[in-house]
């Protein structure tokens, strides 16, 4: 019962952060600033730790492919299309966002926790700066927009990655492997990566910007909100991921 009430107590504290968060905010040109600074730091500086393993991941699955399907039963073209549809469906999507929650989760709640105990959000309160919207919206907003991007990026590295992984087995020529991938090409896949994609960040970013905000004790406790934050996040991507693919079908 006491797990429960703090669940509910902490939860109903996450709706009021988030509430608060997405007031207007007090200073446009401010606050763009702050948007553009957020997607650099937890988009533009996550680009190489994407690209990296999207093109080590594509290469491993149609290696893994290759060797389990081994068969002239199965056409030349089916090694593409089960990578497309493995990359588009749920590597990019979610595997992607759990390493994404790993980074900037970790990175968000370290951030807003330290400026939280040295007392910077109190100071900014005092002169009357909304500190939720001026703090967490911006980051929000940053994560909504570029994690659809890194996510196309990812699809299109990973990709590449599978035919170079075909081209080590050396099984697979390159006109079936794209072959493969244009088949039966369909737009909804890449839709229902972009809603997990946007889902996700929303609850990365604002489940990190909860932990650090409500932080309470010095430098031990942000890191142990910063990996409660990185926990939680992927906890709750894996289930709104079950929801989302059984929504989609």
């Amino acid at each position: 019962m006491k797990s429960l009430r703090r669940f509910i107590e902490a939860f109903g504290e996450y709706l009021i952060l988030m509430k608060d968060a997405f007031k207007r905010p007090q200073n446009r040109k401010v606050f763009a600033r702050r948007i553009m600074f957020e997607m650099k730091e937890l988009g533009v500086d996550s680009i190489v730790i994407v690209t990296i393993v999207s093109v080590f991941v594509g290469a491993a699955v149609v290696m893994q492919i290759l060797l389990n399907l081994d068969s002239p039963m199965y056409p030349n073209w089916i090694y593409g299309f089960v990578s497309r549809k493995a990359m588009m469906l749920e590597f990019s999507p979610t595997i992607i966002s759990l390493i994404l929650a790993g980074k900037c989760a970790s990175k968000i709640a370290s951030e807003i926790g330290t400026q939280r105990i040295t007392e910077q959000i109190d100071a900014l309160e005092v002169m009357g700066v909304n500190t939720p919207s001026y703090l967490i919206l911006p980051k929000v907003i940053a994560c909504v927009v570029f994690f659809p991007i890194l996510g196309v990026i990812s699809i299109f590295v990973a990709l590449i990655g599978g035919q170079l992984g075909g081209f080590l087995i050396g099984t697979l020529t390159p006109f079936d492997y794209i072959e493969g991938l244009r088949l039966e090409f369909s737009m909804g896949d890449f839709y229902y990566a972009m809603v997990k994609l946007i889902i996700n960040a929303l609850i990365i970013s604002s489940i990190a910007c909860y932990r650090g905000y409500t932080i309470k004790g010095g430098s031990v406790e942000v890191g142990q909100q910063s990996t409660k934050a990185v926990v939680q996040s992927s906890i709750v991507i894996m289930i709104f991921n079950i929801l989302i693919t059984e929504l989609f079908n």
